[in-house]
């Protein structure tokens, strides 16, 4: 598969700079298992969801994990926190005119915290902080909005770029798991109402999701590492669910590969589980644990865009994402929702 294979053309007016006024009053349009579409609303979700089955949600939540600072010259900096190795101590990106090298002093914020450059891991900056991180962030950082919004975080983010299940103990993603920005209290509770269960796994986003693929050969691309966690009690609920014939939905890319993560270091076979996953999820990938998707619409010749195709197929999600661009549908992060069906095999063969 080549990386153009994954192309399409999306007008610059259709990205969502700004959530819509309501959660849940986003657009839907459903893909079905023979590779048909239907528009919907996502309230309309309650209708095509089925007693008894369960949506698997991404509790993780979004770090204030931009800095601005100075270093020792005087140079303005910019580190976005990649991933807390402890309290003090991060894997970080760093923008600066000049790349800092190791032992290099920075300063962050109006108060001009040290902090200090002690190497590289990968393509990342390992930087050592003189007070713990979490404060830090919590008092100087801003949230790290999508590049594509072409703007500054602003107040509403605080609140509209985090779900409202977010479990505040789990705050390390640099993104959010937006297909789940869509629920609000609400349409919780009229999921529970129906019978409809939700679980919850975790898997904290990294800035890597907005990485372009670098490669034009798919298959070579090497995703990069993010920690997840598929407790016991998910696995059970879905057990029970495949036990009586009904359907997992994963909410998010990030639901799913933690899901199909926690299945692939068994053997197939899913237990609870815990660790970086690097799983690269492309045409040809055997699910074994994901039934359906409810997703946002991706930008084109992501490794997000190859994941949903590999459920359904590059041709139909192709086909579906020009009929949304057609009739205007909202696209990325804050923009409209897809419910995606795994392929079926009448249809496939």
């Amino acid at each position: 598969m080549q990386l153009s294979d994954f192309s399409y053309d999306l007008p610059e007016a259709l990205i969502a700079h700004y959530p819509l006024a309501e959660r849940s009053a986003s657009r839907l349009l459903h893909l079905d298992q023979y590779g048909q579409y239907h528009d919907h609303q996502f309230t309309d979700i309650l209708d095509l969801l089925n007693e008894g089955d369960v949506l698997i949600l991404n509790d993780t939540k979004v770090m204030k994990a931009r800095l601005k600072g100075k270093r020792a010259s005087g140079g303005a900096i910019e580190v976005l926190v990649e991933r807390l190795t402890s309290d003090r101590t991060a894997f970080c990106h760093i923008k600066a005119s000049n790349t800092p090298k190791a032992g290099a002093e920075i300063f962050i914020g109006e108060d001009a915290i040290p902090a200090t450059v002690l190497g590289r891991h990968e393509n990342l900056f390992i930087v050592e902080f003189s007070q713990p991180i979490l404060p830090i962030l919590e008092q100087y950082g801003q949230l790290p909005i999508p590049p594509y919004f072409n703007r500054e975080a602003e107040e509403i983010d605080g609140e509209r770029y985090q779900t409202v299940f977010h479990d505040p103990d789990k705050l390390a993603s640099v993104a959010a798991p937006t297909a789940s920005l869509h629920f609000d209290e609400a349409m919780l509770e009229k999921l529970k109402a129906k019978g409809i269960e939700y679980h919850f796994v975790t898997l904290h986003v990294g800035a890597g999701t907005f990485s372009p693929v670098r490669v034009e050969k798919v298959e070579t691309h090497v995703m990069h590492a993010e920690w997840c966690e598929v407790p016991e009690k998910t696995v059970e609920k879905i057990q029970a669910a495949k036990a009586r014939g009904n359907q997992v939905v994963a909410v998010g890319t990030t639901a799913t590969r933690a899901l199909e993560s926690a299945a692939s270091a068994h053997g197939g076979e899913l237990k609870a589980w815990s660790g970086d996953t690097q799983i690269f999820i492309y045409p040809g990938f055997a699910f074994k644990v994901v039934d359906r998707l409810i997703t946002n619409f991706h930008l084109p010749e992501s490794t997000l865009l190859m994941l949903v195709s590999a459920l359904s197929s590059r041709e139909y999600i192709l086909s579906a994402y020009a009929h949304a661009v057609a009739e205007k549908y909202r696209f990325f992060s804050y923009g409209d929702a897809m419910l995606i069906d795994k392929l079926s095999a009448i249809k496939s063969a």
